[in-house]
């Protein structure tokens, strides 16, 4: 009797969805983009939108994420974290769902172009983002305060960057990610003093003949330091 009332008071209940959305943020050319979409269903079919899917039965939120970048990007294995969960009542004129958004960085040298085009995918610089549905604008500003926040203390950003990278090239990133200009020797001297990146007897002389040397980032000596304390703070 006791199961059947339990089950009653699920069967009861009314039916939320749950749905996820990416903010995915790509660096090129100096420039911080995302990447959106035109939707392909109604309410709002047609107009920009970021990347997302409702959450199937048999999978965790992430799974759903890492399903709907791998769709849209044919790349796995990126980085996805969570950014908050949307649930305003009058959010989606289609039906009340909750959204719960991630954020996701990818090397723009790397995904899949002809996917993405497949898609009707776009990246739009930051300044030249579009309206997009829903609550969707909303969740790009919290994605980039928490971008902004997390690469202060923690080198998420060498997930925007090729392997190798110059050190004009990291500083660029973070004047775009942070919309400053950080004084070139102070930069240096601040992230070479955490040993954290591994000079390669390589350079990039794309933008000029002498060249800059080109480096990479040390992730297992990171990690190690992060076990024991250490604080990557720039």
């Amino acid at each position: 009797m006791k199961a059947l009332e339990n089950r009653r008071i699920y069967t009861e209940q009314p039916k939320i969805l749950v749905a996820t959305d990416c903010i995915v943020f790509g660096f090129d050319e100096g420039i911080l983009k995302l990447l959106v979409f035109r939707r392909r269903i109604d309410p709002c079919k047609g107009e920009w939108s970021l990347i997302g899917s409702f959450v199937d039965a048999e999978e965790s939120v992430s799974d759903a994420a890492r399903r709907v970048l791998l769709q849209f990007t044919g790349l796995e294995n990126i980085f996805l974290e969570e950014l908050r969960v949307y649930s305003n009542v009058e959010r989606d004129p289609g039906a009340r769902c909750i959204s719960i958004a991630q954020y996701a960085l990818i090397r723009v040298n790397d995904y899949d172009r002809e996917q993405v085009e497949l898609h009707g995918a776009k990246w739009f610089a930051l300044d030249d983002i579009p309206e997009l549905v829903l609550d969707h604008n909303v969740m790009i500003t919290d994605a980039l305060e928490r971008l902004r926040q997390k690469t202060t203390h923690k080198p998420i950003g060498f997930e925007l960057l090729p392997e190798k990278f110059t050190i004009p090239k990291l500083q660029s990133l973070y004047e775009a990610i942070h919309r400053t200009q950080l004084d070139d020797r102070n930069f240096r001297k601040k992230l070479l003093s955490f040993n954290l990146l591994i000079k390669l007897n390589e350079k990039d002389k794309s933008t000029s003949k002498k060249g800059a040397f080109l480096y990479k980032f040390d992730f297992e000596k990171y990690k190690k330091l992060e076990e024991s304390g250490f604080n990557f703070v720039l």
